[in-house]
């Protein structure tokens, strides 16, 4: 069975993630992926290159972000150029893996953690979406606490994405990740065994 797992910045995914992976979940990480289809060789980083000239790559070959970064910044015609050769390229590198592991192990659980899910559009492509769930204000506390951020900065964040209280709407699952880590666990064990996954 294959589901996306998505939530809001801070809101504590890695931690679900991590939790579902220890039930024997099999974990296709978007943000992985994502770097994995950049490295020297792979097509996608053959046409960013073609597409933003040489000063995008270091001198090992690899991707130089911070420059790539600078090229896009501020600018959607070439954020859009970007995101249309990176996007199909996770997309296609992602459902290889999770197609893959559904034919290894028909019976077993493959989760999609993909954190723009909804911004992006894929929710649609899953049968079932998991969403980690806590409050706005403790997400900018977290976020806060995190990364050093001002409230202003943590606010600034959260505000690029989806509101939180928006996707908990969308979602088939809901894990609310504001409590303790064993309350999070028993949502876990729950969640476990409403999808049909006791005996993994």
């Amino acid at each position: 069975m294959i589901v996306g797992l998505t939530g809001g910045i801070a809101c504590g995914k890695s931690t679900v993630s991590a939790m579902l992976a220890q039930r024997g979940a099999e974990i296709v990480d978007a943000d992985q992926v994502a770097r994995e289809v950049v490295l020297p060789g792979e097509p996608a980083l053959a046409q960013i290159t073609e597409l933003f000239g040489q000063a995008i790559l270091n001198e090992d070959g690899t991707m130089n972000r911070g420059e790539l970064g600078r090229l896009v910044f501020g600018n959607r015609e070439k954020l859009d150029q970007l995101e249309g050769i990176l996007h199909p390229a996770i997309r296609s590198r992602m459902w290889e893996r999770m197609n893959a592991s559904e034919q290894k192990n028909p019976g077993g659980l493959i989760v999609a953690d993909i954190p723009l899910l909804y911004e992006t559009g894929q929710a649609l492509l899953y049968k079932k979406v998991i969403v980690v769930y806590i409050p706005r204000e403790l997400q900018a506390e977290r976020l806060m606490a995190r990364n050093g951020f001002t409230m202003e900065q943590a606010e600034q964040r959260i505000s690029l994405q989806m509101d939180i209280e928006e996707k908990k709407k969308h979602a088939d699952y809901v894990i609310d990740n504001s409590g303790s880590l064993e309350n999070t666990e028993t949502q876990i064990e729950q969640l476990w065994l409403e999808l049909g996954l006791s005996g993994c």
